[in-house]
């Protein structure tokens, strides 16, 4: 029997944590730094964080890990995956230097541009002064993205001139040399393409659609994500076909540039008039995404991982079910400070309904840790069925806990 170690503690992790316990092939999964909630789905947090990668590497020797996948993106950049494999352990994610197309905004842009690959038009500026000229020249409405991670939250589109002026003002502060992207504001519908990777062995998941801004109706901030849906059926098999073809694409870019690898690789896209384009890379599995990707899989995943790590392309098999994401938050998220509440979930839920995130334990009971508290995941043989099953889900928690009523509007309309 063998035994899996996940690096992350949100509720990515949570469903990669279970996808792994459901293989017959598994014995035990541990979860690092994990949430203590997590042993409801039969798995063990195990505390240590993830960027203590020298204990992370003892901690495998020690225990016999035969596999560590890696949910975030921060350990990926920092480059846990190359300090493991030198230490000859058997690890699923991106090396340091691919990692860069995620955590280098000016990077992903030249490596686009350099294959191809649609993509908004851009400028890099480096001052405010900067900004605002070359703002002028793209017109109005712009993005704006800090070069650099920013779990998520990272875009901001300015839709008039005080919009844009605040914007600026916000991404220099303190930062006076900033390295900055301006880009072209693209008028379409948005999906994630989501695919586990080998070279140029790949296995493409089914589309996906996160809902990045906090409030009903795509409106407030940006945020972590509160909830997803996949698949999406309001795109044809054409525009899926051409989504996918952006992931071949991309692959035969990486190995062209010496960044062949391994690991997880999403492409956030935006279905323009004029086909798909990338709006962004990010090298490892979304959250929520992940949520309602993964229970499609079929296959032991422990097997397909471990066929992709060697060089093998496995088959994927998919149940044909719709999945339906609604994340439960803090009522003051995305706010800086956040007040602990309760955690009610109805006792009665089966394993991976609610897949914690942000959750610790008590003498009282469960309580929140961070703003995205845990997520709420349901199937059906519709998306609609799917998204009327998890909101009613949602209805049934007790307390003070907010959520987005309207997940999956763009796909299921009312």
């Amino acid at each position: 029997m063998k035994n899996v170690l996940v690096i992350g503690g949100g509720a990515r992790e949570s469903a990669l944590a279970l996808k792994f316990h459901q293989s017959p092939q598994v014995d035990h999964v541990y979860v690092a730094p994990g949430n203590p909630a997590m042993t409801i789905l039969g798995v063990e947090p195990v505390g240590i964080k993830e960027d203590q990668v020298p204990e992370l590497i003892k901690f495998s020797q020690d225990h016999q890990i035969n596999l560590t996948f890696v949910g975030p993106e921060v350990p990926l950049a920092a480059g846990i995956v190359d300090a493991f494999q030198e230490a000859h352990l058997p690890i699923f994610g991106v090396t340091k230097k691919l990692a860069q197309l995620e955590s280098s905004k000016t990077f992903a842009k030249n490596f686009m541009h350099r294959h191809h690959l649609p993509t908004a038009a851009s400028k890099t500026v480096h001052s405010e002064l900067e900004a605002h000229a070359e703002a002028t020249l793209m017109g109005l409405p712009v993005v704006l993205k800090k070069d650099g991670l920013a779990a998520g939250k990272g875009v901001i589109i300015a839709q008039d001139a005080a919009a844009l002026d605040d914007a600026i003002d916000r991404l220099y502060e303190g930062h006076p040399d900033a390295t900055v992207l301006l880009e072209q504001y693209l008028d379409g519908e948005e999906a994630s393409v989501m695919a586990l990777f080998n070279g140029q062995n790949r296995v493409i998941l089914p589309l996906s659609q996160d809902h990045k801004r906090r409030f009903a109706a795509d409106r407030g901030p940006n945020t972590g994500g509160m909830g997803a849906i996949s698949p999406l059926p309001q795109f044809t098999t054409d525009q899926v076909q051409a989504a996918e073809a952006l992931v071949d694409t991309t692959l035969a870019g990486m190995q062209e540039d010496g960044l062949s690898g391994q690991g997880v690789m999403y492409i956030g896209l935006i279905f323009t008039a004029d086909g798909p384009k990338i709006l962004e890379y990010n090298m490892r599995f979304g959250d929520p995404e992940t949520q309602v990707l993964l229970p499609q899989i079929e296959n032991d995943f422990y097997q397909l991982v471990t066929d992709l790590l060697n060089g093998q392309q496995p088959d994927l098999k998919l149940n044909g079910q719709a999945y339906a994401c609604f994340v439960a938050v803090n009522p003051d998220y995305p706010g800086s400070e956040l007040k602990q509440v309760p955690v009610i979930v109805p006792k009665d839920w089966p394993i991976g309904t609610w897949l914690p995130a942000g959750v610790n334990q008590t003498e009282n009971g469960w309580v929140s840790s961070s703003g995205r508290i845990f997520s709420v995941v349901e199937a059906a043989s519709t998306l609609s069925e799917a998204v009327m099953k998890a909101k009613k889900a949602m209805e049934s928690i007790q307390g003070v806990l907010d959520y987005r009523t309207d997940i999956g509007f763009h796909a299921v309309k009312s």
